[in-house]
């Protein structure tokens, strides 16, 4: 067969390449093999290698607050000064990001915001239901644990300040249950006493492990008989069917194509039409697999940037989110400084030196919501990408998405906010 021949696939049916083999091109597949379309994966490291390896482990649909707010602007003078703060900017890579700045400023004014949070809660709402019927449907539930999530506070007048955040979640029918310190203890007695409180999300979850979750992702994928490519796409073109270029290996010709390939699908996106404003949070974390987690669930620790996950496979500490591109080499410090900070909050944390390191990807678009939607050269080809901090949480949910848009029937939600065309 000619390497640029269609395979058949069903009448009515179509041959379907994801490109990206993480959580959310894997959770594409599976919604596009649901519907009898003929699906293959193609990654350039293979499942599991980006984000989805080293993510903190949360289904956070609870968690609606973009990465934009009103004050974003006097603040970016505590980015740049800060390497090991929360939010941190290369100096080196200023001038790139610039044109992306101006654009998460403008997303932070109030207005805005407030279609984004909307936005933002349509599509989490999906997030639970989808994985539900994803984890059922492939006999991967024990990976998924129920125990909610804890947000923490060093502050009595920072907590006290947050109840109206928390009024505005429970508008949206997210539950929120204030801990004193006392009953905060009870539950999680790992955490240290320079904890004075926290909001307790019963409804939130956690996965054993992102890693583990997306390479039984891939197994089942395999079983179902979804090709898993290893290969580097390097230029797509649509119209009539989707041409996918390979590096060093001949061609492939699809139908449809999903692109998927979180903070490398800028360029691709750029081929079939589109400017798409992606850049990337790298995100830091250490993990301690020979480590109890001694906690019970997931913690994040109001204004310190990080986060504290128990694992299956250890305990992890993460977060912070530094711009800086796809090409400058991680700076570790900042991982070390997260697991500085958390040794004030939790009990018996290992030494950093035992840990494992590692830094990652998030796909971050400036207005905090993902790209789903149909590329402007035509609907051959469909972006699922730019989830930022709730790739794993809405991994499930998008690809039920990408799966009524390839259908052409109306999606669950409504998914202008999400257009490639908005910006």
């Amino acid at each position: 067969m000619d390497s640029k021949e269609r395979l058949a696939a069903p009448e009515g049916k179509s041959r379907i390449v994801v490109v990206g083999a993480g959580l959310v091109g894997l959770a594409c597949a599976h919604a596009l093999a649901d519907e009898g379309h003929i699906v293959t994966v193609v990654d350039r490291e293979g499942p599991a290698a980006g984000a989805s390896r080293g993510n903190a482990g949360w289904l956070a649909h609870t968690d609606i607050d973009p990465l934009a707010s009103p004050g974003m602007l006097l603040q970016v003078p505590k980015f740049l000064s800060d390497p090991l703060g929360p939010l941190s900017i290369r100096r080196e890579y200023l001038l790139t990001i610039l044109p992306w700045l101006v654009r998460l400023l403008a997303a932070s004014r109030p207005g805005r915001l407030r279609h984004t949070v909307e936005a933002i809660v349509a599509l989490n709402s999906l997030a639970m239901p989808a994985w539900d019927r994803l984890s059922a449907e492939l006999r991967i539930g024990h990976f998924i644990h129920r125990r909610g999530g804890l947000f923490a506070y060093d502050s009595a007048a920072d907590f006290a300040r947050d109840r109206e955040k928390f009024a505005r979640q429970r508008s949206f029918g997210i539950e929120v249950v204030e801990l004193p310190q006392a009953e905060l203890r009870q539950m999680e007695p790992s955490l240290s006493d320079a904890v004075v409180g926290a909001a307790f999300y019963p409804e939130a979850a956690h996965v054993s492990d992102p890693r583990l979750v997306a390479e039984a992702l891939a197994g089942a994928a395999q079983l179902r008989g979804i090709d898993l490519v290893k290969a580097e796409v390097t230029a797509l073109a649509a119209g009539p069917g989707v041409l996918l270029q390979l590096r060093d290996q001949a061609p492939i010709m699809a139908d449809r194509c999903v692109l998927a390939a979180g903070a490398w699908s800028r360029k691709l996106a750029r081929d079939v039409g589109d400017s798409i404003p992606l850049e990337t949070e790298r995100g830091y974390n250490v993990s301690f697999p020979d480590a109890l987690p001694g906690l019970s669930r997931p913690v994040s620790f109001a204004g310190q940037g990080f986060v504290a996950t128990p694992l299956t496979t250890g305990l992890r500490i993460g977060g912070a989110v530094e711009l800086g591109g796809l090409a400058l080499p991680p700076n570790h410090d900042r991982t070390r400084a997260l697991h500085t900070k958390a040794q004030r909050f939790l009990r018996d944390l290992p030494a950093f030196d035992s840990g494992t390191v590692w830094m990652g990807h998030r796909p971050s678009i400036p207005d905090s919501l993902p790209v789903i939607g149909l590329s402007r050269d035509g609907p051959e080809v469909v972006y699922a990408f730019g989830h930022g901090h709730y790739g794993l949480t809405q991994s499930a949910a998008t690809g039920s998405l990408v799966a009524d848009l390839i259908a052409g029937r109306p999606s669950a939600i409504d998914l202008k906010p999400f257009s490639p065309q908005r910006f």
